[in-house]
């Protein structure tokens, strides 16, 4: 009996030291998936700022109505995303971007932006189905939004004012724009530096206690 014992005890003390160790993985797993958390999407803007007002300018849609850029319609925010039909990347993202407008279109408007020869982004709007978009062929709306690169989005609140922007390469770029706009940081990345900040003070805080 004694050796039946003694490997139950030894059982008991392996299945401990997994759990410990499990949990010690998670944590390390926690403090990496920090480190390394995913960069929101980059601002690279020379003329506007978050936190201001949202240039006003009324625009000329392909299908013939007039868009309020920087005005609030209906209590709604208003994205600009401005993208090519020559651009690469805003092809990849046409799934990702039309799945995210309709997830977020109880709160949200979608615009879409760009510049050329308009028979290029009708063509480019029949392929992609982009239909139920306003889209505006402006050149004056890309230069006073101060757009670079492509695709580059810009979100505008429901007060007008500029909630977030950057280039956007991917679906978490574009939801990182919404998600900067609810924490009410200039972007991800300010968010997690924010936070970093605050986890240092902690530290040396307790360091001093």
């Amino acid at each position: 009996m004694d050796w039946l014992v003694v490997s139950n005890i030894a059982l008991w003390i392996g299945f401990i030291a997994m759990v410990l160790v499990n949990l010690a993985l998670a944590r390390q797993i926690g403090v990496l998936y920090e480190r390394v958390a995913p960069a929101g999407a980059l601002m690279m803007n020379q003329k506007l700022a978050v936190g201001a007002a949202a240039p006003k300018l009324a625009v000329v849609t392909l299908d013939g109505g007039t868009e309020e850029i920087g005005t609030v319609v209906d209590g709604k925010s208003q994205l600009l995303f401005f993208l090519s039909p020559d651009c690469p990347v805003c092809n990849e993202l046409t799934p990702a971007f039309k799945s995210a407008a309709r997830a977020e279109s109880d709160w949200l408007r979608v615009v879409l932006a760009s510049d050329g020869a308009e028979q290029d982004h009708r063509g480019y709007i029949e392929r992609k189905g982009l239909q139920q978009f306003p889209y505006v062929v402006s050149e004056l709306l890309g230069k006073t939004y101060g757009v670079a690169k492509l695709p580059y989005a810009v979100l505008i609140d429901e007060q007008g004012v500029i909630a977030s922007m950057g280039i956007i390469n991917s679906r978490e770029h574009l939801d990182s724009l919404f998600e900067a706009k609810e924490r009410k940081v200039a972007s991800i990345q300010d968010y997690m530096s924010r936070r970093s900040e605050g986890q240092a003070v902690q530290y040396v805080e307790a360091d001093k206690a």
